[in-house]
This record gives structure tokens, C-alpha cells and sequence, in this order.
């Protein structure tokens, strides 16, 4: 058998300390079917926050629709530019880059939690694990463009930034039958350039970050240094190793919860 550790293992000690109680539990003694009429039932997915580190169960938030996308004034569509959304919601939404960390525990979490969650691919880097996402895919997670080889865009010639961004439109439609309509530059780079080649591949909004979880905590790259409603986190790759990517979520998770926040799907309030 597995031996649980850190917040596993302090979780599952309180846990038996709960069970060693309920022998005297005055709802105990009025049988089960009486408990089951007095006692709160809990779906599966809010029981699963405890199996993940949290202290309570995500808030769940109703689904608005998206916003229309912009035009210029020269009447051509072009994307927007959005590191948070406007909103008054109290949700932020959990954002992931690349495609390198392919933990199976992490689907695990996404579907034991429903949670929220929004994966920027690059080709060349999630092609080995397509397999993954399409699992993700299947528990409700956002699949987008993050070009095809990861290369900074600002400063390229149209036709190249073009190539990178529609490139990847073709292929995750070939290999998860999806045609993202958000994009994010890798570095967060992009000029006047990017948005006429995105808006030619048929992207509405170009996404970047204002808060991001680092190996050293969240770094704001504007305003408060805290969580706020609507903000836009990328949950950053851990390069020590360490950390998984499920546990470097539960952190982010816990800061919104501090702050009275939750996990909104970034899809239902961009377009």
C-alpha cells in the first residue's frame, strides 16, 4: 500500500480522527436512514477537494456568454488583446502553455474537481501526447493555439507568423478535431503583424496573462499583486521538476479560494 504524504497524509489523519468520533455521534444514533434525511449530500466532485489539498469545495459560477469580437475601423476583424477579462465575477481562469507535462494524475484532478482549465498547444512540443489532451478535451477542457514551434512572433515576416499560427490551426483540428479561436504568443510576444496574421487564421482573441504562478509564487505583471476577478493565470511550467502540475495548481487554487474567488472557463467569456 502507497504511504500518503505531505497534505495527503494530514488530510487523512483528520479524516480518521473524524472517524474515531462518529461512535458518538448523536445523528449516528438515529440510524442511517434518518442521518441521510438530516446530513448535507455532497456530489463526488465535492468530496474530491479534500483528496486534492483544499480546504472546501470549489464555488461553481452560472455560465455567461461570450463577448463578440472586435473590428477595426477599417471594418476587418481583428483579435483583441486580453490578459484579464472585464467582468465582476468572481472567477479567474487557470491557463496552461506548451504541452510538456503530460501527468496522468492531472486528468484525474480535472475531472474529480471539474475543473476549468484552458491548454494553449505547441505542436512540436504536445504532438507525443495528443492522446492526453484529447482526454482533457473529453472532461470539458479548452484546447487553443500556441503556434507551431514556439517561436516568438514579434518582429516576423507576416507570412512566417502566419505559417506558425494557422499551422497549428491545421493540425489540432486534424489531431483533436478542434479550431481554436483564442491564441497565445509564445513569451507573450506580438506586434501589429500578429493580429492581422491571427485574424487571417481565424483567431478572435489573442490571450495573455496578468498573474503567473512561479517556481517563487504568483508574479503579477500589472495592478494589485493579488488575485482579482476575471484575471487570467498561467500556471507556469515548474523547471526544478519538484513540483507536479497538479500541486502547482492546488496552489493557485488555494490563493483564489483566499481571495473568495473560483475558476470560471475562460471560452465563456472570450469568444
Amino acid at each position: 500500500m502507497r504511504r500518503l504524504r505531505g497534505p495527503a497524509a494530514v488530510l487523512a489523519s483528520a479524516l480518521l480522527l473524524t472517524g474515531c468520533a462518529q461512535s458518538v455521534d448523536p445523528i449516528e444514533r438515529l440510524g442511517k436512514k434518518a442521518a441521510e434525511g438530516v446530513r448535507p449530500h455532497h456530489t463526488a466532485a465535492d468530496r474530491g477537494y479534500l483528496r486534492w489539498g483544499l480546504a472546501r469545495p470549489l464555488a461553481r459560477f452560472p455560465v455567461h456568454p461570450a463577448r463578440p469580437p472586435a473590428a477595426s475601423p477599417g471594418g476587418h476583424t481583428l483579435p483583441t488583446v486580453a490578459d484579464h477579462v472585464p467582468t465582476r465575477d468572481p472567477v479567474v481562469f487557470l491557463t496552461y502553455d506548451d504541452g510538456a507535462e503530460r501527468d496522468p494524475r492531472f486528468v484525474d484532478m480535472v475531472r474529480e474537481l471539474r475543473l476549468p482549465v484552458t491548454l494553449f498547444l505547441t505542436d512540436s512540443v504536445a504532438a507525443p501526447g495528443y492522446g492526453h489532451f484529447a482526454r482533457l478535451r473529453a472532461l470539458g477542457a479548452g484546447i487553443e493555439n500556441h503556434t507551431v514551434d514556439h517561436r516568438a512572433p514579434a518582429g516576423l515576416p507576416y507570412a512566417e507568423q502566419r505559417a506558425e499560427i494557422c499551422g497549428q490551426q491545421d493540425r489540432l483540428r486534424a489531431r483533436l478535431g478542434v479550431r481554436p479561436r483564442l491564441f497565445r504568443p509564445p513569451y507573450g510576444s506580438w506586434d501589429a503583424t500578429t493580429l492581422r496574421a491571427a485574424a487571417g487564421c481565424g483567431i478572435s482573441t489573442l490571450v495573455l496573462w496578468r498573474a503567473a504562478l512561479t517556481p517563487a509564487g504568483l508574479a503579477c505583471t500589472h495592478g494589485p499583486r493579488h488575485l482579482r476577478p476575471g484575471d487570467i493565470v498561467l500556471v507556469g511550467p515548474d523547471e526544478s521538476g519538484d513540483l507536479p502540475l497538479r500541486e502547482r495548481t492546488v496552489r493557485v487554487l488555494r490563493e483564489a479560494q483566499e481571495r473568495g474567488l473560483t475558476v470560471g472557463r475562460l471560452e465563456d467569456y472570450l469568444s
